[in-house]
């Protein structure tokens, strides 16, 4: 059967208008915010019920048709790109928030819901959705759920998984299954669930999730300090740790710093220029709270491990603190980074990135580093952006190199090579860094009970 044979087939399995295969639509669609590979899919479906991605799986079978989940198309691993002919689902049109659960907690959401959406619908009811990050105004559940999305509350409530109590989820071979049913006890044998987060769309697509919600935290305060030398960034936060319960700790660098300042729309936070930043905040509750903060941040500066900083007054204040951190990303993507998000135990954070660190200097003098991050979960991303006298090729081939030499670090530091964008194809090709081969052969092997016509999101997490 030819292309064209096949898209007028799949049209006749959702409302008329859901299929696209105009230009624009296919650039848009096929691709998430890497700039490594060039969108080609076939063509664009939109489902708008369980029925029909059950539909669209059972044809894809039929005719060995790839099938790529879209979501808010905000990743960072090229997860969500489809650069092979294959058909992209977007879940733009499943995006309700379809039950609330007061006593447990619970919402229950289509793939498609913002991840603001669910924010705000849970501030509503009196609770809280604390997976949060710089997208959450576009990236979607059933994305964040593919990814194990992690983002700046992380220190205090953990990663996606640990908000989904249930899942159904329309596997490889067009097969519904309820995952977990949204118990919080259940000792029954093996925890599917937690199979499908994570997965990135290679063993099936999520169709609704039961996420739980929590009580909403009160007077959240936020501290900016200003340290004289990363290696005291790690003192603040045990001094802070021993405290506070934090709800959140980042760091960045001054060169970061520069970049936001550049846009003009935030403020700095003192006048001090210090080269790294330490970002915590915390729930002052109490005036001893607050007053346990300034005490610890009197003896931080005794200690000669922070050199300035300040402390919000006001909601407005608070948001201008957190812009410095979260405008990072956005504004830096104007320069074409090349990004890796990797981690190790908190503890070996220091050694660990000076290591980088010197690795990148030493054998890339020219490329400017940034240095932003999760550093109270022992996140770090770390950005190299291109000079203007490279093409986007030739910057992409050095950092390739590049890539080998940090993965190596990693591997010495029993490290992840992606924290919480996920593997995708930009990190396929290392995922021996962090997984042994045994590991690999196991993952997939899952992946063959699943989707054994190889279907979904192929060429992700492991090559072709």
């Amino acid at each position: 059967m030819t292309t064209a044979a096949l898209i007028e087939e799949l049209k006749t399995l959702v409302e008329p208008g859901k299929v696209l295969t105009d230009a624009d639509s296919l650039a848009t669609y096929g691709k998430d915010w890497t700039k490594h590979f060039a969108p080609a899919p076939c063509a664009i479906v939109f489902p708008k019920s369980t029925e029909q991605v059950q539909a669209i799986v059972r044809w894809a079978n039929q005719h060995r048709v790839a099938l790529v989940p879209s979501g808010g198309r905000t990743g960072l691993s090229a997860a969500a790109v489809a650069a092979n002919g294959e058909v992209v689902v977007s879940f733009d049109y499943m995006n309700q928030i379809l039950e609330f659960n007061e006593f447990d907690r619970t919402a229950v959401c289509q793939p498609g819901v913002i991840t603001q959406q669910l924010q705000d619908f849970a501030e509503d009811k009196g609770l809280y959705y604390p997976v949060d990050f710089a997208s959450a105004g576009s990236s979607q559940i059933g994305g964040n759920i593919g990814t194990n999305a992690g983002g700046i509350k992380v220190i205090r409530y953990g990663m996606t998984r640990n908000w989904v109590a249930g899942l159904k989820v329309v596997t490889g071979t067009g097969e519904l299954l309820e995952l977990n049913k949204d118990l919080i006890k259940n000792a029954t044998g093996y925890d599917l669930r937690q199979l499908f987060i994570g997965a990135e769309g290679t063993l099936g697509f999520v169709v609704e999730a039961t996420m739980r919600l929590d009580r909403a935290p009160r007077n959240l305060t936020a501290m900016v300090l200003g340290t004289p030398d990363f290696d005291s960034i790690m003192p603040v936060l045990h001094a802070f740790q021993g405290k506070l319960d934090l709800t959140a700790f980042e760091f960045f660098s001054d060169r970061c710093l520069d970049k936001i300042l550049d846009r003009g729309d935030v403020p700095a936070p003192f006048e001090t220029r210090t080269p790294f930043y330490a970002l915590l905040e915390f729930e002052a509750t109490t005036e001893e709270v607050a007053e346990a903060a300034l005490a610890t941040f009197e003896h931080c500066v005794e200690q000669g491990w922070v050199l300035d900083g300040v402390m919000s007054q006001s909601e407005q204040q608070l948001q201008n603190l957190w812009k410095l951190r979260e405008y990072i990303s956005e504004t830096i993507s104007h320069f074409t980074p090349y990004k890796n998000d990797i981690s190790v135990t908190v503890s070996k954070v220091p050694a660990f990135l000076a290591d980088i660190d010197s690795l990148v200097n030493s054998n890339y003098p020219d490329f400017e580093v940034l240095w932003y991050g999760h550093i109270g979960d022992g996140n770090l991303h770390l950005n190299i952006l291109k000079p203007d006298a490279l093409s986007k090729d030739e910057f992409f081939a050095k950092c390739a190199t590049v890539n080998k030499w940090v993965f190596e670090v990693v591997q010495k530091y029993n490290g992840s090579i992606s924290a919480e964008h996920g593997v995708g194809m930009t990190k396929r090709d290392y995922l021996g860094y962090s997984r042994s081969a045994a590991e690999i052969g196991y993952m997939k092997a899952i992946k063959a009970v699943f989707d054994p016509a190889g279907i979904m999101n192929p060429g992700k997490i492991f090559p072709l």
